[in-house]
């Protein structure tokens, strides 16, 4: 017996129906109309009781081969312990990731693209061991180019057990942590905008692989999280900003 319509729908998982409700159709695309009036910050500032910390201008090797450093490219799980980071290592890579690169009237443009530049992904870092940095989570101002002092500690081991206990992040120099403010890309794309934020993530992610390939620093991406573990953490609520990708980064071991 041949099921109907109503019986596969109800087998779907999350997977599926997260696909089919967020697939564009004439029906779908129509009526609605962008509210100016009603657009949310492309950037997340924390009041002025938060120690606010200036990043050195990005020392950047134009020469690098982009062909090479692609070709180069790996997922790095080893990183050299007991050194520290460098300041202006850690600014090139935030440069390379969501700085800043052009301005217009209206916009800031930054080094990876974003659906509508609308920008809802925001950096957060689990430093541990970086030059002039005090060990604990920052979040990261690219309107500023500048790190938000949020929370003092060696969180390494609270963000590994969140992370499914992998040890890549506990052994890591610093941690870059990813999350979405919704509403940003809600407000233009609706249903539409949960598939453009996790795009997103991927293109920032990928900028920090090849920044961090380039600079002799090894990356490697992580999508394997308690996800309330991670909001915690950073004091998110796991709703409005929601926790979305993570990537550990080190001194890459020879």
């Amino acid at each position: 017996m041949k099921e109907t319509g109503t019986n596969q729908a109800d087998k779907q998982g999350v997977g599926e129906k997260f696909q089919e409700e967020t697939k564009y159709t004439p029906e779908k695309i129509g009526g609605h109309y962008l509210d100016w009036n009603r657009t949310s910050d492309r950037c997340k500032d924390y009041d002025e009781s938060f120690r606010k910390v200036s990043l050195p201008d990005p020392q950047i090797d134009k020469t690098a081969d982009i062909w090479n450093i692609i070709s180069k490219r790996r997922s790095v799980r080893q990183y050299i312990s007991g050194k520290i980071m460098a300041l202006n290592d850690l600014a090139a890579l935030l440069w390379a990731t969501q700085g800043i690169t052009a301005e217009s009237r209206r916009f800031q443009f930054r080094a990876a693209p974003s659906a509508g530049g609308l920008y809802p992904i925001e950096t957060y870092l689990m430093v541990r061991d970086v030059e002039r940095l005090e060990p604990g989570i920052y979040h990261f101002r690219p309107h500023r180019f500048d790190l938000e002092f949020l929370r003092a500690g060696d969180w390494s081991v609270v963000l590994a057990n969140a992370a499914l206990g992998q040890r890549i992040v506990a052994d890591a120099q610093v941690c870059f942590v990813w999350t979405a403010v919704v509403e940003r890309s809600k407000w233009k794309y609706r249903q539409r905008a949960y598939r453009y934020i996790y795009l997103d993530a991927g293109h920032i992610a990928q900028n920090l692989y090849l920044a961090g390939t380039a600079a002799g620093m090894g990356v490697c991406g992580i999508g394997a999280f308690f996800d309330d573990g991670v909001n915690d953490l950073l004091g998110v609520d796991g709703v409005e900003e929601t926790v979305v990708y993570l990537a550990s980064v080190g001194l890459a071991a020879d």
